[in-house]
């Protein structure tokens, strides 16, 4: 037998059933398909405007709601009812007899924050979004696993490109000028007197324009495959007053040109055919003593630590989005999301970086900095 020969799979012995486990299980089971319905019904209010619309009311009822925003009293109260029973908004009452016509409905400070305020870190709209998107695919996704092909981040539902941006741009505020940057080697000191930058994968620019506000002197390359991202990127600099400059191409990462004193990839590297091209573009196009900062999702090197709810969510994103991505052109390396740190250091050597290291974590987070 060669090395390149498959190996039989074991036939399972069944034990007995313990009806305890059974239990649970199923009632994991209903929990998640419960959860399943709630995200593009939350996806629905949002579409709506019902949480900005609660949060600037007293507690209302789907009669009251339903005058205020002229939307369908009837669908309004079974759309407040599933969201209470979610524990997205408030309902307002103790009454064991009421009924669901009479019921008020209000968004605690906490749920407004998360559902209402874009700038917060707690922002969840864009996650409602990008992942409704996802399960668009499904079908798509059905016929990969049989062919192993891929699928193109440009071929996912365009509620993909608004609601990632929508979900990362929160954390990107709260974290990229304030902890990031500061904790690679010398760079806050380049932008402030004047640095250059390529944001690599930039999708629709939201991490390019917090650069370019936040160091006034510097100036931007957003780079990204996606004409309609680059495109919408190029909207949102001219409405932060930032356009001068920040110049977006529509190119792939392995055609990025220049000198750079910094080359960033924001939670893309992992979707990319060519990770290892791409890196060794970034590093062919770094001035002497400049950095690469890749920010990627949380992940990590052993299957028990990737056990947990973020776990969970991340490996079905990887599933429905990144994984797909990665595989839709060669060299189709399929990285996917959950690498784990000592593969995507593997990758920035194999590169030709000689540091490869973590410079900072959040909870959702891993930062790198890749140094020649």
């Amino acid at each position: 037998m060669t090395s390149t020969t498959p190996t039989a799979a074991p036939v399972a012995t069944r034990s007995p059933i313990d009806p305890t486990v059974l239990e649970a299980l199923v009632g994991q089971i209903i929990t998640d398909a419960g959860a399943a319905l709630v995200v593009p019904l939350g996806l629905l209010g949002d579409r709506l405007g019902l949480f900005d619309a609660l949060a600037g009311l007293e507690p209302v009822t789907a009669e009251q709601l339903a005058a205020e925003t002229g939307l369908s009293e009837r669908y309004l109260r079974e759309w407040l009812l599933a969201m209470a029973a979610a524990g997205y908004i408030t309902y307002d009452g103790s009454d064991m007899d009421e009924s669901a016509p009479s019921a008020r409905y209000r968004l605690s400070p906490e749920q407004a924050e998360v559902f209402t305020n874009p700038d917060s870190p707690a922002y969840v709209a864009g996650a409602l979004q990008n992942l409704t998107a996802a399960t668009r695919m499904l079908d798509r996704l059905t016929e990969s696993f049989r062919t192993g092909e891929g699928i193109g981040w440009h071929e996912q539902h365009e509620d993909m490109f608004l609601g990632t941006e929508r979900f990362f741009r929160p954390g990107y505020l709260a974290n990229l000028t304030g902890s990031w940057i500061p904790a690679l080697t010398g760079i806050e000191e380049r932008l402030v007197a004047g640095g250059t930058v390529a944001d690599v994968g930039c999708g629709l620019g939201s991490s390019t324009v917090i650069l370019a506000a936040a160091y006034p002197r510097a100036r931007l390359v957003g780079l990204d495959y996606h004409p309609e991202s680059v495109e919408l990127a190029r909207d949102r600099a001219e409405s932060a007053g930032v356009a001068d400059r920040i110049s977006f191409r529509v190119a792939p990462a392995t055609e990025l040109t220049g000198q750079y004193d910094l080359v960033t990839f924001f939670d893309c590297l992992h979707d990319m055919p060519d990770p290892v091209g791409a890196l060794r573009a970034a590093r062919a196009a770094l001035a002497e003593g400049g950095s690469v900062m890749l920010v990627e999702p949380m992940s990590w090197d052993h299957v028990p630590e990737v056990l947990n709810p973020l776990g969970r969510l991340l490996l079905g994103a990887s599933l429905f989005v990144c994984l797909p991505s990665g595989l839709s052109a060669p060299p189709a390396a399929g990285l996917g999301n959950q690498a784990g740190p000592r593969r995507t250091c593997e990758l920035a050597r194999e590169a030709g970086f000689r540091d490869a290291h973590l410079a900072t974590s959040t909870e959702v987070n891993h930062v790198y900095e890749l140094r020649p």
